[in-house]
């Protein structure tokens, strides 16, 4: 089979700019391929037969693996790397180790790294389409679209809706790639957290974002919560108080305090008893991290899609 002809500029690194028919196409994307994920199938008539290149250079259980099985889903061909085992760990650089898989014949990258900006500078470096799935303290869009496909599915349309994100928001890739995302489809974000962790500065992004540094004042006003982890690897550990989950956490008491239909998400991994109380997390009709997971899969294959140019968005 002959190589593969893909365009080096349709990658994905940021959700920042993408405008809402853009964002729409690929969520509307990800829903029909959701059956396809759940009943096991693949997609008819796939273009299949690329090799795609996982750099996993970071620590990853649901990006990682929803990735791999998103790439087998539309019949292409994972190489999977990682940064344990890998020439890495002997002092390659990011830039090295990309250009390296990339010459044996990879028509698409996926990077995960700590270095913010380092999927953008292997796409410079490799010039082929390139995914960021996530990067440093940068951003995370495939976790964004996911986390917008999620709570469409929960809200309906996203406009109008006000979705608080809570926790760590300094150090989260997450968060700022919800804040793009989810203002551009019309959402209010709120940003909740202590201001060692939300500083008001997040308020400067937009008319459409909130900083607030009380979860009880705002809450009864969510349409939806999304608890973020905090990242003690980001020395976020240093900003946090012996009672965050009493000031922070979604503890059973205020989930009761929640609106009926308001759904709580989680990108991942829970830190139970901290971000999320045990029975809070046990509640599928309202805590939708499996679905998350699941719809994972499925924006990672409308991604993948669109990156490889064997599908357009209309």
């Amino acid at each position: 089979m002959p190589p593969r002809m893909t365009d080096p500029n349709r990658s994905l690194l940021t959700l920042r700019g993408l405008d809402a028919g853009t964002l729409t196409a690929l969520l509307d994307r990800t829903e029909s391929l959701l059956g396809v994920v759940q009943s096991g199938a693949h997609p008819p008539q796939v273009d299949a037969g690329a090799m795609v290149g996982l750099l996993f250079l970071e620590n990853s259980t649901r990006t990682r693996c929803s990735f791999e099985a998103a790439v087998h889903r539309l019949g292409h061909h994972p190489v999977s790397l990682t940064g344990q085992g890998s020439s890495v760990g002997k002092g390659e650089s990011l830039s090295d180790t990309a250009a390296n898989i990339a010459a044996m014949g990879m028509q698409a990258l996926v990077v995960r790294t700590s270095l913010s900006g380092g999927a953008a500078q292997v796409a410079r470096i490799t010039g082929i389409p390139t995914i960021n799935a996530g990067d440093g303290r940068h951003e995370h869009p495939t976790q964004g679209l996911l986390d917008a496909s999620t709570l469409r599915a929960s809200l309906g349309s996203l406009e109008g809706k006000r979705i608080l994100i809570v926790g760590d928001i300094l150090n989260s890739r997450v968060a700022r790639s919800n804040m793009h995302a989810l203002t551009a489809l019309g959402a209010t974000v709120v940003l909740v957290g202590p201001p060692s962790l939300a500083p008001w500065t997040f308020a400067e992004g937009g008319p459409r974002i909130e900083v607030s540094h009380d979860l009880d004042a705002v809450l009864e006003s969510a349409d939806a919560v999304m608890m973020l982890r905090i990242q003690l690897e980001r020395d976020a550990g240093r900003s946090v108080s012996s009672d965050y989950r009493a000031a922070f956490g979604m503890t059973s008491s205020r989930a009761s305090q929640l609106r009926e239909g308001v759904p709580v998400l989680h990108p991942g991994p829970i830190n139970r008893g901290v971000e999320l109380d045990d029975d809070v997390a046990a509640d599928i009709a309202r805590c939708l991290v499996l679905e998350q997971v699941t719809r994972g899969v499925a924006a990672r294959m409308a991604i993948l899609e669109w990156v490889l140019n064997s599908r357009e968005l209309n």
